[in-house]
């Protein structure tokens, strides 16, 4: 029987199609750490975005139903994506705190026999590694540490904020992605930008203002010397290489440099490229069915 530490797995829609390298390198670096990521089944997209308004319950629900998922296998719920972590976190809480949300979202819940409470914890793969395994332990699995390469966090909005309820570091002054650099052999980068807004969905209604946010936090990390950025959600990695101009600074997920430290990157290589290119296929399809 194993004894390896179950958790609860909410991948969240991009990681199962542009972000799969985000998935796979974080997956087979759990086993390497030991620990094992459940995928729950059936979840559903948890919206990208926490909605605002307290009286919009029905986009709540999937993530409602994924944590409470979670607590009947009686384990944490882990993400990766920065995004899906913010709407899960922020969910919980309301489900926890918010009179109104609980009363409502459990009587839509009442035909698929769901109560919940806010009984699960959720938690970012990144919480797991500083506050379970810890990073001496870490550095110690670290098979090729990444020397000489200096990297910049790119922490942005969603793994930060709303700081009172997501908890997961200091707003204004980060150091989880850092001491993760750290762990895994290389340096990190201090610089002003790393937790300022890359411009995020804003993107569909004016490209000018990630196109500005992107220059201002690429030049700012390179100005301070880094080599590479380094992130957890897709979306500012999206928007990170797409608006570059010069600068040609490389954005990674940091499960990718985890499983290069821990020494599995090219036995995942293989899976992620496969991956990719059917994605990339039926993208080019759809792209020719709808010209």
């Amino acid at each position: 029987m194993s004894d390896k530490k179950v958790y609860s797995y909410f991948p969240g829609c991009t990681l199962k199609n542009k972000a799969v390298e985000l998935d796979a390198y974080a997956r087979a670096s759990a086993e390497v750490l030991g620990f094992e990521l459940r995928e729950i089944e059936s979840w559903q997209c948890c919206g990208g975005v926490y909605p605002m308004a307290s009286d919009e319950i029905a986009p709540k629900l999937s993530s409602v139903r994924a944590l409470a998922d979670a607590r009947d296998h009686e384990q944490d719920l882990v993400t990766l994506c920065s995004a899906c972590y913010n709407v899960l976190k922020q969910t919980n809480n309301a489900m926890q705190n918010d009179e109104n949300m609980i009363r409502r979202a459990n009587n839509y819940l009442k035909a698929d026999e769901i109560q919940y409470n806010g009984e699960a914890k959720v938690l970012h793969f990144l919480e797991i590694l500083r506050d379970v395994v810890g990073w001496d332990k870490v550095k110690a699995a670290v098979k090729n540490p990444l020397k000489d390469k200096k990297i910049g966090a790119y922490y942005g909005c969603l793994l930060l904020r709303p700081g009172k309820v997501l908890q997961f570091d200091d707003p204004e002054n980060p150091q989880i992605l850092e001491d993760f650099i750290k762990a895994i052999g290389a340096t990190p980068v201090i610089y002003a930008q790393r937790n300022e807004c890359c411009g995020a969905y804003a993107m569909f209604e004016d490209k000018s203002i990630p196109e500005n946010r992107t220059k201002a936090i690429v030049t700012n990390a390179k100005d301070f010397g880094a080599e590479l950025l380094v992130t957890s959600c897709p979306l500012c990695r999206y928007n990170l290489i797409k608006n570059q101009k010069d600068t040609n600074l490389d954005v990674v997920y940091f499960s990718e440099l985890l499983a290069e430290a821990l020494g599995i990157k090219d036995s995942v290589l293989a899976e992620v490229e496969k991956f990719s290119h059917s994605v990339n296929e039926n993208s080019s399809h759809k792209e020719a069915v709808n010209a």
